[in-house]
């Protein structure tokens, strides 16, 4: 098939006005995939968005790959559902390696019945920039501002699958280093503290995003952020813990969901040439109108400065 260019949807135009709905497809078995070539630039980073959800309830996951490229495929776990009335969206992260990329979805077939499947609907590219500290600020992509397409009509966020590499996160410069998804917001549907965009962490311990700085041994340094509410029904005792280094900091947010934010700031003193700073949710919650739909604290801005000597 005609190689497409890479921004946009891949199946029903651009992002200009809202996507129609394409027939859904449903991947049944093991050996059933739908597969689109895209043109790309060997080197650069995308992220694929795309809808999905399970048929059955049951162990299901959706295989994504992209031939050739250099990462690896990858099953994304929809038997976890985050939103209860909708299907949820995600991103995947691939660097491309060729100036065309076939981009395959399909079936791994752990369920038991074979006429259940993932189903998959509209599916979006964008390219992603690379990030880069700046002198004012030692963390890349401090306010989430580069990351993968969000569907203008969607008001559920885009998940970023778990045990994503700095190198190929569709969250350019932050690893996904939990169990479970975060969340991507956008100002249009959610309430952010900054910009455009944020991150909810929306399964508790298990939805953790990381980045790994460079930084002076022995020296000392301010870690700054804000924590928030989405405004999306996620209400009660909100905990962030962020650590960096060996100092650990829990910041408590009461959300009454109507939006709103907190700033904190912590200092720590780096122990080698590289610094891990990880964020997550202490809690798990559920918004209030269903009591099933995954949600959590937002966070934004993350800032990091040498401490004046």
């Amino acid at each position: 098939p005609q190689a497409q260019e890479a921004e946009g949807l891949l199946i029903n135009g651009n992002f200009e006005t809202a996507p129609r709905k394409v027939n859904k497809t449903l991947i049944v078995g093991r050996h059933a995939s739908a597969s689109q070539n895209v043109s790309v630039r060997p080197g650069s980073l995308y992220a694929l968005t795309f809808a999905a959800t399970r048929t059955c309830a049951q162990d299901e996951a959706l295989r994504i790959a992209v031939s050739p490229s250099l990462s690896a495929p990858a099953d994304v776990a929809v038997r976890t559902l985050y939103s209860a009335d909708t299907a949820d969206t995600w991103a995947w992260g691939f660097r491309a390696s060729s100036p065309v990329a076939q981009v395959t979805f399909s079936n791994p077939g752990v369920q038991e019945d074979a006429a259940c499947g993932p189903l998959i609907d509209a599916v979006a590219i964008k390219e992603l920039p690379t990030p880069y500290p700046t002198k004012d600020n030692l963390i890349k992509n401090d306010g989430f501002e580069i990351g993968p397409q969000v569907f203008k009509n969607s008001s559920v966020g885009v998940l970023l699958p778990p045990k994503q590499k700095d190198v190929t996160s569709p969250l350019p410069g932050w690893i996904i280093e939990s169990l479970k998804a975060v969340r991507y917001i956008d100002a249009a549907h959610f309430s952010v503290p900054a910009g455009q965009y944020a991150v909810e962490l929306v399964a508790g311990r298990e939805s953790a995003i990381a980045q790994v700085i460079r930084t002076v041994p022995n020296r000392a340094y301010n870690l700054s952020y804000v924590v928030g509410d989405a405004k999306n029904g996620c209400h009660g005792s909100m905990l962030v813990e962020a650590f960096a280094a060996n100092v650990t900091q829990k910041v408590p947010f009461e959300s009454t969901g109507k939006g709103g934010f907190k700033a904190a700031s912590l200092r720590f003193v780096a122990a080698g040439v590289r610094t891990r700073v990880t964020f997550y949710s202490s809690y798990y919650h559920t918004k209030v109108t269903d009591g099933v739909s995954l949600c959590g604290p937002v966070l934004d801005q993350v800032k990091i400065v040498p401490m004046k000597l």
